[in-house]
């Protein structure tokens, strides 16, 4: 693997977590929506990664179909929860039926938070292969001042 192929599975690394926090903050900020455009409460999602083959060059394709050893990750689907939501009694509430429950989404805020943790830690893991790719061409680069 080359260090130039290094920094492309690092920087899909970081894109994909990128991808997985937007999605765990979108989950945040809606863990007490009742009432959204598609009807009913909000929905959870998860983002699915893959196994990406990094593409770049031609050179770089030509290597990958010759001697496939790296490979990136990407977001393969976002992934919707349809478990039937919390229903939880709040007479009063405007979205309340009948019988005065309100639907409420099924997620744990907790959980939601520590998976942030977990994705931040993995996009910080990514920024460091990165940092340390750079240092080793850059040394390279001094060998042949």
């Amino acid at each position: 693997m080359s260090l130039f192929s290094a920094l492309s599975v690092s920087a899909s690394g970081m894109s994909a977590q990128r991808a997985r926090t937007e999605l765990l903050v979108e989950n945040l900020a809606n863990a007490d929506t009742t009432r959204t455009p598609e009807g009913g409460p909000y929905r959870r999602k998860d983002a699915v990664f893959a196994s990406d083959p990094t593409v770049g060059q031609f050179s770089a394709m030509f290597e990958s179909q010759v001697n496939p050893t790296s490979s990136g990750v990407r977001v393969a689907q976002v992934v919707t929860d349809q478990r039937d939501p919390e229903m939880r009694y709040m007479p009063g509430h405007p979205d309340a039926n009948k019988d005065g429950y309100v639907a409420y989404p099924r997620m744990n805020p907790a959980e939601d938070m520590v998976d942030l943790l977990s994705a931040s830690r993995g996009y910080q893991a990514n920024v460091a292969a990165i940092s340390a790719v750079k240092d080793m061409i850059s040394h390279t680069l001094d060998l042949f001042k």
